[in-house]
């Protein structure tokens, strides 16, 4: 080994280079400490206002799926019908689903964080009739729903991927899964993008998911949950990092409840929101 030639110098070890946070960790770091305890504030703030949610499975995952799809940009009401119509269209005879809840007086309820009437009891469709359909035919069953162009497609996509991954219409693979896993797989499938999964994955597989629809997009920001212009792709990444996974059923159902029924779009009523004193709408000094 050679010496080292007088009067030089040790070279300087490389400085470690550090891995970027990624924006959406970063933002959650910081809420936690410039805001601490704020996610336990707003979900008791809101279980005082509408009840503690209660999770609970409300369809077959493929039903679950198929019924989110018809729910794209349109009304829940409109969605329901456009189920109904391919139950009717396309019987089955399989077992008997449960979509509406029951109240503890023994009523019937619309099923958590949703916006119509709840379906009634019934068989699933048979899928592999609405995966064979002529798309035309398709569109004119579901027609009723909204946007039946764009769904029959995504529908039938939905089916034939589902059936060529398990060898059937069953999803219970994906429990399999690790939470994101599972997300990437259904977003794989087109026109089913994060809500849309996390929505099935969440209800049906309880995972730690955030489905982020427009009242859960629009009360995050008011409130300071996430950042003034963070949009719905950019929230689903920052609540996995803000949220426990025992969290997550109770925020998504609680922020839409409070979107549609007490922060609205247009005319917020903050005068009866428990949420006011630490929202940055209210006040935008709020800790």
């Amino acid at each position: 080994m050679s010496a080292r030639p007088s009067g030089t110098s040790a070279p300087k070890p490389r400085p470690r280079s550090r891995r970027p946070v990624e924006p959406a960790r970063a933002w959650a770091r910081s809420l936690q400490r410039r805001r601490p305890g704020l996610v336990e504030f707003v979900i008791a703030g809101l279980s005082g206002l509408y009840g503690v949610p209660a999770p609970a499975q409300r369809l077959d995952p493929v039903s679950e799926l198929v019924l989110t799809i018809l729910s794209q940009n349109t009304a829940d009401l409109n969605s329901e019908r456009a189920f109904e119509a391919l139950r009717q269209t396309y019987p089955s005879g399989g077992p008997i689903t449960t979509h509406r809840m029951l109240r503890p007086d023994g009523t019937e309820a619309p099923p958590e964080g949703w916006g119509g009437v709840g379906l009634a009891p019934g068989a699933p469709p048979d899928w592999a009739a609405v995966e064979g359909e002529d798309v035309g035919a398709l569109i004119e069953v579901i027609r009723i729903g909204g946007l039946a162009n764009q769904k029959a497609p995504r529908i039938q996509a939905a089916l034939r991927a589902i059936r060529e991954r398990s060898g059937g219409y069953d999803l219970g693979f994906v429990a399999e899964l690790p939470p994101r896993d599972a997300r990437d797989w259904l977003t794989t499938i087109p026109g089913i993008g994060r809500k849309t999964a996390s929505i099935v994955l969440l209800f049906c597989f309880g995972m730690p998911l955030m489905p982020v629809d427009t009242h859960v997009e629009r009360v995050s920001r008011r409130i300071g949950l996430a950042p003034p212009t963070a949009g719905p792709d950019e929230q689903h990444e920052i609540y996995a990092h803000l949220l426990a996974p025992d969290q997550f059923y109770a925020a998504h159902v609680l922020l839409i409840q409070h979107g549609r029924r007490t922060c609205d779009a247009r005319r917020p009523a903050c005068d009866r929101c428990p949420i006011a004193p630490r929202c940055r709408f209210f006040d935008p000094r709020a800790e």
